[in-house]
């Protein structure tokens, strides 16, 4: 663990009213980046302190995975006196974070105007399910619902039949990214004018534009020329494929890797079939091309595969369970994973970030908090007297 923040976001303080997954994840990567993220957590803290395995309470799994490098001050912001403090501490921050839904977040002091009076060169970034001109503006939405809305779910139809949600909180996790992008870019436009802005990340809008960066097809006219959906990258046939001993996924890409492939496995008469013979072709064959894939990927062995494929750069991975991650070699010699000694909970693990910089690196350099555990620390650093509500 890094003995301190070395990244390019070191100097800037981002206070984080959020909670479970987008607004903490956005938030945290900002403090990867060298933020100092002073996350304002209420009496009870953020939910995800107790949902998963844990060796003290407050400090579940799914909270570790989303809050590392990161401060706990715990504020009532239902309470007049904690609002006050909230105030003194977003008065000297550079971003505040949150994701409460606009009528709300007036009630509570979260609310743009007042605080952009207060501090004008304030970046005060709203994650939402949705932005608040539209019908749906100020509606609950969590993961689930935003997939749906997005079309996502619908597209598994193609392989289960009936719509099915992604096996991971997606929406979220996307979200996150582009909110964090988006506060970056904001406190470049503050570095160059020295004018602070209004920020809104809203789940549907964000996932509708990543959804259909592929899939908008022939709606990219208006009128259309065609359906939605790539299928390529929508169809059953693409998959990954059983092996002698395990499930591979290989893609063949241009036309050289195709003919790559078939020679090496003794087929050069594949490439003679118009059908699979260029990129539009088989574009035009997608089912026809991936179940020639699968039978000739059961003639061998993983580790067989590997060794044909490799030499030759023809995009190949063995399918890793998510266990296997944790002894996956690349990551192992990328030192992706940090094992750190906590006073209480004994090693933990960590992912490392994964950006690569030269002059700035981001790096783990605390562990995620417990819950309150900076308030003494941050208020002595605000000259505040008053003792919250906890």
């Amino acid at each position: 663990m890094a003995p301190g923040p070395t990244g390019p976001l070191t100097g800037i303080r981002v206070v984080e009213c959020a909670s479970i997954v987008l607004g903490p994840m956005a938030a945290q990567m900002l403090a990867d980046m060298g933020a100092d993220v002073i996350k304002v957590e209420p009496p009870e803290g953020d939910l995800t302190r107790r949902i998963g395995p844990r060796r003290s309470e407050g400090m579940g799994s799914f909270f570790l995975s989303n809050n590392r490098n990161k401060r706990s001050v715990v504020l009532d912001l239902k309470d007049p006196g904690d609002r006050e403090v909230f105030g003194t501490l977003v008065d000297g921050a550079d971003v505040l974070l949150h994701s409460v839904r606009t009528p709300a977040a007036e009630r509570l002091g979260l609310g743009y105007a007042e605080l952009a009076r207060r501090n004008p060169g304030l970046v005060h970034c709203q994650v939402t399910g949705f932005a608040d001109e539209g019908p749906y503006g100020g509606r609950a939405a969590y993961d689930d619902v935003i997939q749906s809305l997005s079309g996502l779910a619908m597209l598994q139809t193609v392989v289960t039949g009936v719509p099915r949600y992604m096996p991971a909180i997606f929406a979220d996790k996307v979200t996150a990214v582009h909110a964090a992008f988006a506060v970056a870019a904001a406190l470049v436009h503050r570095g160059l004018t020295g004018q602070g802005q209004q920020v809104v990340v809203p789940m549907f809008e964000t996932m509708t534009g990543f959804n259909l960066q592929e899939h908008i097809w022939g709606h990219a006219f208006e009128p259309p020329i065609g359906p939605m959906g790539y299928e390529p990258v929508s169809t059953a046939a693409r998959r990954p494929f059983p092996t002698l001993d395990g499930f591979v996924s290989m893609l063949p890409y241009s036309d050289s890797q195709w003919r790559r492939f078939f020679t090496l496995i003794g087929r050069d008469d594949v490439m003679a079939d118009e059908r699979f013979a260029t990129f539009a072709a088989r574009q035009q064959h997608v089912p026809l091309v991936w179940g020639e894939i699968a039978h000739q990927l059961t003639l061998r062995t993983n580790a067989e595969w590997m060794a044909l494929l490799e030499p030759e750069d023809i995009p190949f991975a063995v399918v890793n369970t998510l266990e296997d991650l944790t002894c996956d070699p690349h990551l192992v010699a990328t030192d992706f994973w940090q094992l750190i000694e906590d006073p209480v909970d004994g090693v933990r693990r960590l992912p490392s970030p994964a950006t690569r910089m030269s002059a700035t690196p981001p790096a783990v350099h605390r562990l995620p908090p417990r819950l309150g555990e900076h308030t003494d620390e941050v208020l002595a650093e605000l000259g505040v007297r008053h003792a919250p509500t906890v």
